[in-house]
């Protein structure tokens, strides 16, 4: 919070391009001249996304904080939770670079705040790539953590600024106040500082952290009341989206991997959100594609982001079980109350346990639907906290956790999927969210049934993987139909985790 860094290389009017582009269409012809009238009499996309570092959602709802409150009153909130270690700390650096570039850490390569080697030159945050594909555009970032400014976001962004530590949060809100009252940015972001202070002096179970929330929500309306003061507002389209970096322990601090610190969240207002709208399947790498989308840019997928424009992201099968969730049974160590987890697959799959032992952690014997919170409950720092591209309700088989309980035989449970229409294809695309944990001789395969035949192998896994997974199966001659069997085996070893399957 040293450091002051203010660079402006934008000048002229930032969408002298895109007039430019008009006055030609204009001279086309009167078909053009139509469709230049109505892309003129369309709102001016921008986007605001103020930062509040180590502030915990739970905690905003315990405090004063009329302007979040009305944020989330208006629009869409969302809980996210983060990793731990060893894929990244519970830190600024890894959160703030998560949210600003739109991949996990074990893309962008920030696992601390040092900073040792990021890989922000082929994961650029947001404003970098908007700058990229829209230099006209207005880019402005200002933080009270240096680092933000000076590091995270590249000097491809038209204005940086570190604000100095006298001014502090204060000075951070007058600056954005300033930039979004007279100026005319098109995507901004903001990052306060003051209730992670709160949260390392006071912990977050105290007042004065909920104090310092209601010291930020006031500087939270202060920018909002910018924004919405424009002269120039009921031409404009505004998003604006509200995020954390993490949270905090009740004593104080961050950095582990207890459910705490791992809290994050998503509150975003504009015309893509409905009033009072709540989400189990939104994420924090889903902020900078949403920015990017809002203005109307296009996401490339060579940029291999986790996230997803948040209005486009479609719930799956296993989504659909989250109210038939239960709590625990045999687990100890998570709250009564908690969801949950159930062996009821949605309509069209099932589960095959024919060869599966008896006994065991009920929770985990075969395939079970389940969330973050709970799973990763069970027992902390077994690597379940890195399942980060999971969503909502996703499938998993967990033989480590099933071994806590008395059992006999083998762990082997198989998730069969739907039966999908494949006639007159030559090929069938097939992709599904994948994090898998190998150990000793358990085997993790997935099958493909070809009109009900005999199941052909057509992936396996050896070796840690964490991502998404595309398939292209040959569809064999005269085939029409298509079943997959994804077939775990193992025996107190560890776990695989399934979400997000498409066919076609």
């Amino acid at each position: 919070m040293t450091k002051h860094q203010e660079t402006n290389v934008a000048a002229g009017f930032p969408r002298r391009s895109l007039l430019l582009g008009a006055a030609a269409v204009l001279a086309a012809g009167p078909l053009a001249r139509t469709a230049v009238a109505a892309t003129a009499a369309a709102r001016t996309p921008k986007v605001l996304v103020i930062g509040l570092d180590g502030t915990m959602l739970n905690r905003i709802k315990d405090a004063d904080a009329p302007n979040l409150d009305a944020l989330m009153a208006g629009g869409l909130t969302a809980a996210s939770s983060l990793y731990a270690n060893p894929m990244a700390a519970t830190a600024s650096g890894p959160g703030w670079s998560t949210i600003a570039t739109g991949v996990w850490p074990d893309k962008h390569n920030v696992r601390d705040n040092n900073f040792t080697a990021p890989a922000f030159a082929a994961y650029p945050d947001f404003l970098t790539r908007i700058e990229n594909a829209a230099p006209a555009l207005s880019t402005y970032a200002v933080a009270s953590w240096a680092p933000i400014a000076d590091t995270i976001y590249s000097g491809k962004v038209d204005t940086r600024v570190a604000t100095p530590s006298a001014e502090y949060d204060t000075g951070t809100t007058a600056r954005a106040v300033a930039r979004l009252r007279d100026g005319n940015p098109d995507a901004v972001f903001v990052q306060l500082d003051n209730v992670d202070h709160a949260g390392h002096s006071s912990g977050a179970a105290s007042q004065a952290y909920l104090d310092a929330i209601h010291g930020v929500d006031a500087q939270v309306g202060q920018i909002v009341a910018a924004v919405r003061g424009r002269a120039t507002y009921g031409q404009e389209d505004w998003l604006i989206m509200v995020t954390a970096d993490h949270g905090h322990t009740d004593a104080g601090g961050h950095g582990g991997s207890t459910w705490s610190e791992r809290q994050t969240f998503v509150i975003a207002t504009g015309s893509a959100f409905p009033a009072g709208s709540v989400r189990h399947d939104v994420r924090i790498v889903d902020i900078a594609p949403t920015a990017i989308a809002h203005l109307g840019l296009a996401i490339d997928p060579a940029w291999q982001l986790d996230g997803s424009p948040i209005p486009g992201l479609v719930p799956d099968a296993f989504d659909a079980l989250r109210p038939q969730l239960t709590g625990p049974v045999d687990e100890t160590g998570i709250a009564a109350g908690t969801i949950g987890f159930t062996h009821t697959p949605p309509s069209g799959w099932s589960i095959d346990n024919s060869a599966m032992g008896t006994g065991g952690v009920t929770e985990w014997r075969g395939w079970s639907f389940t969330t973050d919170e709970f799973w990763t409950k069970t027992q902390r720092d077994q690597y379940r906290e890195l399942n980060v591209r999971s969503r909502n309700v996703f499938a998993v088989a967990d033989s480590d956790e099933w071994a806590d309980k008395t059992f006999k035989g083998d762990y082997d449970t198989t998730l069969v999927s739907p039966e999908y229409p494949v006639a007159g294809l030559s090929a069938v695309p097939v992709s599904y969210t994948t994090y898998y944990q190998q150990e000793g001789a358990q085997t993790a395969q997935v099958l493909a049934v070809w009109d009900g035949g005999t199941p052909v192998p057509v992936k396996s896994y050896t070796a840690e993987t964490n991502g998404r997974q595309s398939l292209l199966l040959t569809v064999p001659a005269g085939a029409s139909r298509l079943r997959l069997r994804f077939r775990y085996t193992g025996s107190n070893n560890w776990y695989w985790v399934l979400d997000n399957v498409r066919v076609g």
